[in-house]
């Protein structure tokens, strides 16, 4: 029915099923099976914790780990105390009922109810698709927050057993959180190790190879486990871990192996979980308080908002990107309580704490309230508010390269400002990483494989995979390589080829050839301190030989202009006219031009003859001088006739800001021509003659 499951989780009606079905048992007169604690610690939890650390978003997550340590172990912390503190007060002031309730209950019960369940987070936020950063810190936290509720269980649960709580009883028990946080994380960390060692040598047992990974990420958790050490942080380690080198050394079928497997066995184990808590909830002994439930619900969604707030506050005066307003309402919001709170509640003693069903009752009540009500109502105030949503794009190539070249160059300005932060030790993990750890745990050629072109390979076979899926085969191209194939038949690499040593001479002599026939090439300087900074010999010379040569481009510009005729399009006579009228101060006359033939132009009609007079046409070789260069410079000029009477033509009447002499047009054509032969009895004599 996709129109419910669009606006109801899958978590929330997976409930409601394991409530029809313990109500279908209880009424044919059968008593339905409760989720026992350790059939849900030892068997259903692993698998949906082995798959969310072995397919963790491992960079987005280490970026943000001061964050989600934050969260998880201070909120945390908060929560517990807070809520147990609060409850303690509602006993005292509730009535006879709930009076008998000490100090430590309260505080074991707030531990219990505080933490964020990651199979509940999981079940809801891979629905709405949450942005990449608010997915990881509320999943982050549920994840780590584990090492401190078990810490807090298990150390309640001792106290009360305990005549007197002495001040070194909660040194202890402060330092006991250390020691089973990085406990878990040491046993992850070694059994990965070992897994990865271990499927190195899995070449001819292609069958078992998702078995090794299976089998020691289970032995991780059952390890910390039986030191009362966190689990949950074990198996994460153990995933994170184990993944790039159990990937380098199995086949691609055994990856396909414990991708589909993990994925199936996580989605049945959510779907059993939540199940038997509609079963149990029918099952179960239940003790109804009214002021102790409505309490608890109450104060659990105000230690979340308030937690939330006061930490992000101080979290932000250290994050570039900050968090908005609306991060942290979702983040607030996102505290979902699940089947982990219910199966440490159901472990509780009757001995030691005889309200366990009140307990129970209040639990079961608030994970009801969380998932329903904060679960059902999530998508549509995500999509209130605009959160952004989480973009599938797929990763390439250019942006892998991209994102390689940034952390190397905040790696060099972190080693130049001498601030030791996130890139620096990330440089030195990898450069271990890459010099020692993958030379002993990858096998064969692929140890020794740059992380770009194993990651091209592996985006190639996915898209030969997608392309076989989706019918395409036709398409592949022939020479496509595949992993497999690579892992299966190892082949030995071509020796590299050897190239020729040149001596200092030989590439001296090099360089000069190639300066002679490139026009642009430059020595490149070796050095950038401005101390050693050598200057290039060849680089002023260079200079000379440019200028020289710009000059000489120059000069034959100029004598192009005055040799040739311009190829341009002869104005008509009513765009000169125009030309002209609208600038005339375009046409100034220049300052030695006395001595220069001169034409009279009548604007009024250029064309006619009679309007044209030859008033100075002295050669210039007649007065006996040599003409001067710059006579030779500026050629004929044409000169405008001043207008008979002020209202002839009033275009060319000099104006208020006119040079004094008559306006003067250069003569921008070498050859003006023909001229128009005189007429029979026409005088041809110069004026003023």
């Amino acid at each position: 029915i996709p129109s419910v499951s669009s606006i109801v989780p899958e978590s929330c009606l997976l409930i409601v099923v394991g409530l029809l079905v313990g109500g279908l048992i209880k009424g044919v007169g059968e008593k339905p099976p409760i989720l026992k604690s350790d059939i849900f610690f030892l068997f259903l939890l692993p698998p949906i914790i082995l798959d969310a650390g072995y397919f963790l978003p491992l960079r987005p997550f280490t970026e943000n780990l001061g964050t989600i340590l934050i969260f998880a172990v201070v909120g945390t912390l908060w929560n517990a105390f807070f809520l147990g503190g609060l409850m303690y007060a509602v006993c005292q002031l509730g009535g006879p009922g709930l009076n008998h309730i000490s100090l430590l209950a309260n505080l074991l019960f707030g531990s219990i109810i505080s933490a964020v369940d990651p199979v509940a987070v999981l079940a809801v936020f891979e629905e709405i698709h949450i942005n990449e950063l608010l997915h990881i810190l509320v999943f982050g936290e549920s994840l780590l927050n584990d090492a401190v509720t078990v810490v807090l269980y298990h150390l309640f649960e001792e106290f009360a057993s305990f005549e007197q709580v002495t001040i070194l009883d909660i040194i202890l028990g402060f330092l006991s959180f250390f020691v089973v946080s990085l406990g878990g994380v040491l046993v992850g960390v070694i059994y990965g190790v070992i897994a990865a060692f271990t499927s190195r040598f899995t070449s001819h047992i292609r069958v078992i190879e998702p078995l090794f990974v299976f089998l020691y990420s289970y032995m991780a958790y059952l390890s910390a486990e039986l030191f009362h050490l966190s689990g949950i942080m074990a198996l994460i380690c153990a995933g994170v871990v184990m993944r790039p080198y159990v990937e380098a050394n199995i086949s691609h079928k055994s990856h396909t192996t414990i991708k589909y497997f993990l994925k199936m066995w996580s989605s049945v184990s959510e779907t059993l979980i939540f199940i038997f808590l509609g079963v149990s909830t029918v099952a179960g002994h239940h003790y109804w308080n009214w002021t102790f439930v409505i309490s608890t619900l109450f104060f659990c969604l105000i230690a979340r908002v308030l937690g939330v707030l006061v930490l992000t506050w101080f979290i932000n005066k250290f994050r570039i990107v900050k968090l908005t307003p609306k991060d942290q309402f979702i983040i607030a919001y996102g505290g979902l309580r699940g089947a982990i709170a219910f199966s440490l509640g159901y472990l509780l003693d009757y001995k030691h704490f005889g309200m366990r069903d009140m307990f129970l009752t209040a639990i079961i009540t608030v994970i009801f309230f969380t998932v329903f009500v904060q679960g059902m109502t999530i998508r549509p105030l995500v999509d209130l508010l605009a959160v952004k949503k989480k973009q599938e794009t797929k990763r390439s190539i250019n942006e892998e390269i991209h994102t390689q070249f940034l952390d190397h160059l905040l790696t060099g300005i972190e080693d130049i400002c001498g601030h030791y932060g996130h890139h620096h030790w990330k440089d030195k993990l990898n450069r271990f990483n890459k010099k020692y750890v993958k030379k002993c745990l990858i096998a064969g050629e692929r140890s020794k494989e740059p992380q770009l072109i194993a990651f091209y390979h592996k985006m190639e076979m996915k898209q030969a995979i997608e392309l076989v899926e989706s019918g395409g085969i036709g398409k592949i191209p022939s020479a496509v390589s595949t992993v497999s194939i690579q892992n299966i038949n190892p082949q030995t690499l071509p020796l590299d080829r050897v190239l020729p040593a040149l001596s200092k001479d030989k590439e001296e002599e090099i360089r000069k050839i190639l300066r002679t026939n490139l026009q642009k090439t430059r020595q490149r300087l070796r050095s950038y301190n401005r101390h050693t900074l050598v200057a290039d010999p060849y680089e002023e010379a260079w200079n000379q030989m440019l200028l020289r040569r710009q000059k000489a481009r120059q000069l034959e510009q100029k004598m192009n202009n005055y040799l040739t005729v311009p190829a341009h399009r002869l104005d008509s006579p009513t765009m000169s006219r125009a030309r002209i009228g609208s600038d005339p101060l375009a046409y100034e006359p220049k300052e030695d031009s006395e001595n220069l033939p001169i034409i009279t132009i009548d604007p009024a009609s250029p064309q006619s003859p009679e309007s044209v007079d030859l008033m100075s046409e002295e050669p210039k070789g007649c007065s006996g001088l040599p003409p001067s260069p710059e006579e030779d410079e500026e050629g004929l000029v044409m000169r405008v006739k001043e207008p008979s009477s002020p209202g002839t033509d009033d275009v060319f009447t000099p104006g208020t800001g006119d040079s004094p002499s008559n306006q003067r047009m250069l003569r921008c054509l070498s050859d003006p021509g023909p001229r128009p032969e005189p007429e029979e009895g026409e005088p041809f004599i110069p004026k003023g003659q």
